[in-house]
């Protein structure tokens, strides 16, 4: 297994459920900031809906002012129209999805069923190919969920299957939207998803419960989990999931278990800094 970390840095996540208006110019310079850092991705922003998700219109006027990078620029779509919109623009290089294998959910995240959203998968995976872009799918309440809706590993392992069939999906970001994860579940399910499915690659995206951090990112890690989502200060959440945001993992726990660990990653420590310093000026 090769020892290094490979990170998306979240400031999409960070910034979705902020109800006071940010700068464009604002955004500009936090993303900018971030890209100097050397994350392997960046979740910038957003094609969905001013509706939905009002902080995040101006995305495509914040994409004409970011720097040149070697970081990836990964873009969230929840509708045929966005993910035509983000396949047009030559600098992202990812397209992201919420697939929740939760019904509930996701009539609440996307305004859809699971079996519309398997057909607007087949527009979006459309879409992606003919423009070139990977296409990413987030396994959402991946841990479980709160509205009684059945969950089980071998019920994520059956998604994932069904998806593969279907779709070229780069890869899954299991997703665990509203902080219900536990270490030996985590270890468990992600070892299932690599035994079964050994050459596709997974991440995770943990919205997690601070304090609790170390133990799960342990156990993903044990189970052979090396793409973790983040931002800075574990800011974000999921505003369509509960009204209590659970945050994100945040960049500076998983930097101190991969220094404890010995574990490589791309991130240039000067340039982290400058930008959890920014960062503390747009979220609080």
């Amino acid at each position: 297994m090769n020892n290094q970390l490979i990170i998306t840095e979240c400031p999409r996540d960070a910034m979705q459920g902020i109800q006071e208006w940010i700068p464009t110019s604002t955004k500009v310079s936090y993303l900018n900031a971030l890209l100097a850092c050397g994350y392997d991705y960046l979740d910038f922003g957003s094609f969905v809906s001013a509706k939905a998700i009002p902080q995040l219109q101006d995305t495509a006027e914040v994409l004409e002012l970011l720097h040149a990078s070697e970081t990836k620029l990964l873009a969230i779509i929840a509708n045929e129209r966005g993910a035509q919109e983000a396949a047009s623009f030559e600098r992202i290089d990812v397209l992201g999805y919420p697939f929740s294998i939760s019904e509930t959910f996701q009539k609440r995240n996307t305004n859809k069923t699971l079996d519309e959203s398997m057909l607007l998968l087949e527009t979006v995976s459309e879409q992606c190919t003919r423009a070139g872009k990977l296409f990413r799918v987030y396994i959402s309440m991946g841990f479980g969920n709160p509205y009684g809706d059945v969950w089980s590993a071998d019920l994520v392992c059956q998604w994932v299957e069904k998806l593969k069939q279907h779709f070229p999906i780069y890869e899954f970001a299991l997703s665990d939207t509203i902080g219900v994860a536990a270490p030996e579940q985590s270890q468990k399910l992600f070892s299932q998803l690599y035994r079964h499915f050994p050459s596709q690659k997974f991440a995770a995206h943990l919205h997690v419960i601070p304090g609790q951090e170390k133990a799960i990112v342990e156990a993903c890690m044990l189970a052979g989990c090396q793409h973790f989502d983040t931002a800075i200060g574990g800011f974000g959440g999921c505003p369509m999931a509960k009204d209590d945001l659970t945050g994100n993992l945040s960049t500076e726990a998983l930097l101190q278990i991969a220094e404890a660990k010995n574990i490589k990653h791309r991130i240039d420590p000067q340039a982290f800094e400058s930008a959890r310093i920014l960062s503390h000026s747009i979220f609080n």
